[in-house]
């Protein structure tokens, strides 16, 4: 897929680039991205490196991740990152993080509402999971507010950095959003009353 950019009321939010380096460096050395997320601990500058001018672009030429970079429209600052990673199958998977000093702002819920949006619109998603292991309280607190609806907990089912814990789970659908899908849900009636 061609990269894309979408813009929101107080973002841009743009493939990462070789020029967003220092700043990937920078805000991947607070110890609860480091904690949460799979990125390696520590985090040195050749990861950056690495992330901004391979992961990113190959993610994007082989439709594997679509990675997104989110800048504020009024300073260009990093703030956040979010990716859309494929599944198959329309289905997908979100990532992301947010900035230290940018928490608290909402930037991560709009960064993540945005993509969710454009992978229902335009990456052929008609399912998106979020993941996330159990005690990352700020990240399920994101995918709620972006609309997510928690399904439940998977044992063992979030492996990082060589141990598996237990995790998350839960779902965006384009209904959610007021979006339609090529392929109709039929929602199950399991536990609702008969008539």
């Amino acid at each position: 897929m061609e990269p894309t950019i979408l813009t929101t009321e107080r973002l841009l939010l743009r493939p990462f680039e070789p020029a967003d380096t220092d700043a990937v460096h920078q805000a991947c050395q607070d110890p609860d991205i480091q904690r949460w997320t799979s990125i390696p601990s520590p985090y040195e500058r050749e990861h950056a490196e690495g992330f901004v001018g391979r992961i990113v672009p190959d993610g994007w030429r082989y439709d594997t991740v679509y990675a997104f970079g989110a800048l504020t429209r009024d300073t260009g600052e990093l703030v956040a990152a979010v990716s859309s990673i494929t599944r198959g199958e329309g289905a997908a998977e979100i990532g992301y993080w947010g900035a230290k000093k940018h928490r608290g702002r909402g930037y991560v819920t709009e960064a993540v509402r945005a993509v969710a949006h454009w992978a229902f619109t335009s990456a052929g998603v008609e399912r998106l999971e979020w993941r996330a292991e159990i005690g990352n309280d700020a990240s399920r607190a994101v995918a709620e507010r972006a609309g997510f609806v928690i399904e439940g907990v998977q044992r063992s089912g979030i492996a990082n950095k060589g141990v598996r814990r237990d995790g998350w789970i839960g779902a965006l659908l384009p209904s959610d959003l007021g979006l339609p899908t090529a392929c109709p849900y039929l929602p199950s009636r399991a536990g609702v009353p008969s008539d």
